[in-house]
């Protein structure tokens, strides 16, 4: 039978069969051997050993079309980072870093702001605007009110989906929107292992359909710009291409040069001026960072 890991914990992995059952699989030695580690996300080929008590073996790690490094998962399709419109207003740095992180890993993306009902029209065209103008889709909805929510299960159809963004904005409602019976898997997995459901973080897939899966990942407060020196920040930012190899010196980092196209563009209007702060703020937090 085949199957996806949706979660691992405790050296157990929990698989999304076929027959639309969670087995609880332990990994062939063989793996250790050939060092391959069982990711969240692996498709799977896996061996019953009791059905009513649904645990089996994983024999056959099928093969990945895509890793990602941060979390450390395989075959995601794209993300979905998740922050609040207003309360928490959201922290725009941090928003580009976690899409910087997106663009790393070449992992397609689009921006979901919640809590849209208790935001003025202005306010919602003024993020559609900075965030549209550089290429990312971006969808508004209220959870409370259940508005903008077909929007989003048409963005996830037929796709897995890694969840993004940090605490306190309505992922975990979203979540439990989209698969109700999210927390009650969640809250059995952790009681056969003996673990408690929120002192343990971890990455957890969720069911949506056969072929639609979300993920959830921890929240995050604060995120670092990893394997990046100054000079490539500018390749993240998808606005600036339009723009690369027309400024008078050849690379321009786009920050205090004269005869800067880009610094042109968002002086028309063209660029983002919270997008090019944070680049600005970005390139200076990588320029002084020490090496060891």
């Amino acid at each position: 039978m085949r199957g996806k890991i949706v979660k691992g914990i405790a050296g157990f992995y929990y698989v999304h069969a076929e027959d639309l059952s969670i087995y609880e699989c332990r990994a062939r030695g063989i793996f250790r051997k050939d060092n391959v580690k069982p990711l969240v996300g692996d498709n799977v080929e896996l061996e019953v050993l009791d059905r009513q008590e649904r645990t089996g073996n994983i024999r056959e790690i099928l093969p990945r079309k895509s890793r990602l490094i941060r979390p450390a998962v395989a075959n995601i399709d794209q993300a979905l980072v998740i922050f609040a419109i207003l309360k928490p207003e959201p922290n725009f740095n941090l928003l580009d870093r976690f899409l910087i992180m997106m663009e790393q890993q070449e992992l397609p993306c689009a921006v979901c702001f919640n809590k849209s009902d208790i935001a003025t029209e202005q306010e919602r065209e003024e993020l559609r605007g900075a965030y549209e103008g550089c290429g990312y889709r971006v969808l508004f909805i209220s959870v409370r009110e259940r508005e903008g929510l077909k929007e989003v299960r048409s963005f996830l159809q037929g796709k897995t989906t890694t969840l993004a963004g940090p605490s306190g904005v309505g992922k975990s409602s979203l979540i439990n929107y989209l698969h109700p019976r999210a927390e009650m898997e969640t809250g059995a997995v952790s009681e056969k292992i003996d673990r408690g459901r929120h002192t343990t973080r971890h990455s957890e897939l969720f069911a949506l359909d056969g072929e639609s899966y979300i993920m959830d990942t921890p929240g995050f407060s604060s995120l670092q710009l990893f394997n990046m020196e100054k000079e490539d920040l500018r390749d993240f930012y998808p606005e600036f291409r339009a723009y690369e190899g027309k400024c008078r010196f050849r690379g321009c980092a786009h920050v205090s040069e004269p005869g800067c196209s880009v610094k042109e563009a968002l002086s028309a209007g063209k660029i983002s001026d919270v997008r090019y702060h944070n680049y600005t703020v970005l390139y200076e937090e990588l320029k002084s960072r020490k090496k060891y």
